[in-house]
């Protein structure tokens, strides 16, 4: 049975320092693993680097409370995964449909960057969850980091599947593991990643997932 990490999770030191002097600053904050959003019987799984500090970290829910949940909700409500309102707090309401949303390291890391053995030793959390999701067709890996985190996770080789917005790779057990460049305030903003062509990613997965 899937479990997500307690919240005093001390497996990667330095991330648990990180957290608990953030903690001392904001004790408001959740500051904290940050859980998954949505259910494990959901068709489609969203894995996304680690939680912000102020945005997941602060909220205690991926991607809520940045610009990077600005535009992820934003996508997710208009290609029919969610429905709701999202108002940037983890209590707005807002559902997901066939949708799951996870981060392939659960606590923040310093300057957004952890670092190998984080990333390794959080795997275990996310191999896991994959194998727990019984329904799941598509994951959708945002950047880099993230597409090497699911390969892990699924056991494959990296050299095998290279990363690439709007690609697509058969992975051999019927998932299909999608890329995008991360919608991350950074990529919007020097035009590595449009609205538009993050919303055609969206796109290409409704359009496996109800086939």
């Amino acid at each position: 049975m899937f479990t997500e990490p307690d919240h005093d999770c001390d497996l990667c030191p330095r991330l648990h320092q990180f957290c608990s002097s953030n903690a001392l600053a904001h004790p408001d904050w959740h500051n904290g693993p940050v859980h998954a959003f949505g259910d494990l019987d959901a068709k489609l799984l969203i894995v996304g680097l680690a939680p912000g500090l102020k945005g997941a970290n602060l909220t205690g829910r991926p991607f809520t409370g940045d610009y990077a949940g600005d535009l992820l909700y934003a996508t997710l409500l208009e290609s029919g995964f969610a429905e709701g309102n999202y108002a940037k707090h983890k209590d707005d309401g807002l559902n997901l449909i066939d949708c799951r949303i996870t981060n392939a390291v659960r606590c923040v890391p310093p300057q957004n960057k952890p670092i190998g053995a984080e990333t390794k030793t959080c795997n275990d959390f996310l191999a896991r969850e994959i194998a727990a999701m019984k329904n799941l067709k598509a994951i959708l890996s945002l950047g880099t980091l993230s597409h090497g985190a699911v390969l892990s996770a699924l056991g494959l080789k990296k050299s095998a599947f290279k990363f690439g917005h709007e690609a697509a790779h058969q992975t051999g057990s019927g998932v299909v593991l999608f890329n995008s460049y991360h919608c991350s305030r950074y990529n919007t903003n020097t035009g590595r990643l449009t609205e538009q062509m993050f919303s055609d990613v969206f796109v290409k997965i409704r359009a496996f997932i109800d086939t």
